[in-house]
């Protein structure tokens, strides 16, 4: 039997902080109104977790979530108990870490916890947006029909995803090549033609010679070279893994040119869209904040939003401090400031949602467009002084067999 931790207020307004076991969140809520105490927070105690449930698998795909999400739906809206749903799923299930831990919700759900509970055991499985969706569709009774926006919200989020993966895949293909045959002309190519320069007596320039110290650090000193590139990435993960490195960075790519557009669009994409979903599902607007603040991607846009809780705590409508974080495009605010004048702010979002959609896929194909050709230019340029470094005492041993 699992143990809940709870917060509550007694008659006299003691707060009261004490563990109880029991089937079910609802069995600990009846025991504290029974006990005329009014409940502030109720939580399964992670210490009484299973031991298998410590395991840090790795999260799966967005993909697989959304494909989870849709299934469920088909069948909880054909009228499927959840329980069967959970039985039918863990065996259809292709990935192997989403199988496991629906083997575990499953085990869960049938000694009498609800949903989401199991759901927020498995954290590193199941995104904080779906398992809060989970908890509203659970006290609204319309479970069915949050799972059917949670598939939705994810296949458009995979979908975007795809764009910027298959934007990046150019890119990083003829990078990785470019590298490769800089290696290879330093140290194949390079010392058969200075070999065969100084063999003639000729004198080599300073690009050549700059270009031959180059190649002998290269085969000489492979391995420190080697790791010194995997040192500078370790650094690099941790530095962007700190709270300061990652504000660092997110602010960059929010400042360079040819991404900045691009990377705003599919910030403003899941900003309006997931906030869309969660206050249709009558999520309140502070607590979805708080959601969102957590997604978005980017640390500059999740510390203006934790900052808009606190505005919006104090009168201030949602628009103001959305526009005063700096990031969103204006259209952003005035539909804000539109839904909040008409009360259909979740529609309102999801519209321009759908807009912002068509934004990214826009925005990625120009970003492509003008990223493929600077790198091919770059590329020539690095591969080119390399060539003309080697050709250079041509000349010279050209102007000696003249004269």
């Amino acid at each position: 039997m699992p143990t809940y931790k709870y917060t509550a207020l007694d008659k006299y307004g003691k707060k009261i902080e004490k563990n109880y076991s029991a089937q079910s969140k609802g069995e600990v809520l009846n025991m504290l109104r029974q006990n005329n105490y009014y409940p502030i927070k109720v939580e399964i105690d992670s210490k009484t977790k299973d031991i298998k449930k410590f395991t840090i698998p790795r999260k799966v795909k967005i993909k697989d979530i959304a494909v989870f999400c849709r299934q469920f739906y088909a069948m909880t809206n054909a009228g499927v108990p959840i329980v069967s749903c959970l039985d039918i799923l863990r065996y259809q299930t292709e990935n192997k870490n989403l199988k496991k831990t629906l083997n575990d919700v499953y085990e869960d759900v049938n000694k009498g916890m609800t949903l989401s509970e199991s759901l927020k055991t498995h954290k590193r499985i199941f995104p904080d947006l779906l398992i809060n969706m989970v908890e509203a569709g659970e006290v609204s009774g319309n479970l069915d029909v949050i799972m059917d926006r949670m598939a939705t919200h994810y296949e458009k989020e995979n979908k975007i995803n795809n764009k910027v993966k298959g934007a990046m895949t150019y890119p990083i293909i003829l990078s990785v090549i470019s590298i490769l045959v800089v290696i290879f002309l330093l140290v194949v190519v390079m010392p058969t033609f200075v070999g065969m320069f100084e063999s003639s007596g000729v004198g080599l320039p300073k690009p050549t010679l700059i270009l031959l110290a180059v190649s002998n650090f290269i085969k000489s000193f492979w391995y420190i070279l080697s790791a010194l590139i995997i040192s500078l990435i370790y650094l690099y993960k941790k530095y962007s893994e700190s709270v300061k490195g990652r504000r660092r960075i997110d602010s960059i790519k929010l400042s360079i040119p040819i991404i900045k557009g691009t990377a705003i669009k599919i910030i403003t994409s899941k900003f309006t869209r997931t906030m869309s979903t969660l206050l249709s599902s009558g999520v309140p607007l502070i607590e979805a904040l708080d959601i969102v603040s957590r997604i978005v991607g980017n640390k500059v846009v999740e510390e203006g939003l934790l900052q808009s809780k606190e505005d919006i705590r104090k009168g201030i409508n949602l628009a103001e401090p959305i526009k005063n974080i700096g990031v969103f495009p204006p259209m952003v605010t005035s539909m804000i400031k539109i839904g909040e004048e008409s009360g259909a702010l979740d529609d309102i979002l999801d519209k321009t949602a759908n807009f912002y959609d068509d934004e990214v896929e826009t925005a990625i194909q120009r970003m492509t467009t003008l990223l493929e050709p600077l790198m091919i230019v770059l590329m020539a340029i690095i591969i080119g002084a390399i060539v003309i470094a080697m050709v250079l005492p041509m000349f010279d041993m050209i102007n000696t067999i003249q004269y």
